[in-house]
């Protein structure tokens, strides 16, 4: 399908670019897609568009963003409507603009953590980044150099996203263990963790980390179960891999996926290109007929971030 793959806002770590390359891992045709740790839930907006499955289910363990896709999906223009009087509002107010996403911020996180709110976070935020403190606040700075995605921009994708998924879609914000547990024969999970390095639950620039062994572990219910899976995790850059490779027990296979030339390499003065670890479980690698040796690169149309 031609054009670009619509998103809510730009979102750090998405898997947008990639995306049409993860998909061509994936079966033509299956019952459910599951998405445990969804962020902006790039692959499952991809799939929809796709017809890939009949219903999708969207769940990350940070509710908010939850809350944001789940009104995205359900009443676009709502969100559209509130989103648009919170970015209006820092041009008219009296401490200035930076000052206005500080107020609402401190909002946020004293509680008003609703879906407009955190659209206007992510969308005024340094890098479309979501970080977090040490007591859970939301602590991301203001980029200085712009205002935020002007609503008419965002309003067009969220219409798209909605057209695509609303009456499709379940959204909750649970324990991707609990996640594991609903899927069934049919159905395909995919998984985008945070990576290793930054796994940590007390690393502040994540809501919630995972312990690489207690997910290696939990993959072990979807084998159990026979349910096929495809998991982003890790990869390498200029040489360095990053991240051990999930275990040869779990008996799912590794390719590489080409994801451009790395940002921060360029910052640097170097070509290195970066390449995404990319697993799939044991059936879906069969139906490939390939080995990771043999699998091409694929080329990305966009610089990885």
């Amino acid at each position: 399908m031609n054009g670009k793959i619509p998103h809510v806002v730009q979102y750090q770590g998405s898997k947008r670019i990639l995306a049409p390359q993860i998909l061509q891992y994936m079966p033509r045709k299956f019952r459910r897609l599951f998405e445990p740790f969804a962020g902006m839930a790039a692959i499952t907006i991809a799939a929809a568009r796709e017809k890939r499955a009949s219903q999708y289910h969207i769940n990350d363990i940070n509710e908010p963003l939850i809350c944001l896709l789940q009104e995205a999906v359900n009443a676009p223009d709502v969100l559209i409507e509130k989103y648009t009087q919170i970015w209006s509002n820092q041009f008219d107010y009296s401490e200035g603009h930076l000052k206005h996403f500080y107020h609402i911020r401190n909002c946020f996180n004293a509680g008003e953590q609703t879906a407009e709110n955190m659209l206007y976070l992510l969308a005024r935020c340094v890098k479309g980044a979501v970080r977090y403190g040490k007591n859970g606040n939301f602590n991301q700075s203001p980029d200085k150099r712009r205002h935020g995605t002007n609503p008419r921009n965002i309003t067009e994708n969220v219409y798209a996203i909605s057209s695509l998924l609303k009456g499709k879609s379940v959204f909750s914000a649970l324990d991707y263990r609990q996640i594991f547990e609903m899927a069934e024969p049919g159905d395909l999970v995919y998984m985008d963790p945070p990576y290793q390095a930054v796994s940590n639950t007390r690393d502040c620039r994540y809501f919630a980390g995972i312990d690489f062994d207690d997910f290696s572990d939990a993959i072990k219910i979807l084998n159990r179960k026979d349910v096929d899976y495809v998991i982003s995790y890790d990869g390498e850059c200029g040489g360095k891999e990053y991240g051990n490779e999930l275990p040869q027990s779990l008996k799912c296979t590794k390719f590489l996926l080409n994801a451009g030339r790395s940002t921060q390499a360029t910052l640097l003065g170097k070509r290195d290109t970066t390449y995404e670890a990319l697993y799939v479980s044991e059936s879906i690698a069969k139906i490939i007929h390939t080995t990771p040796s043999q699998m091409p690169l694929m080329g990305a149309s966009e610089n990885a971030t």
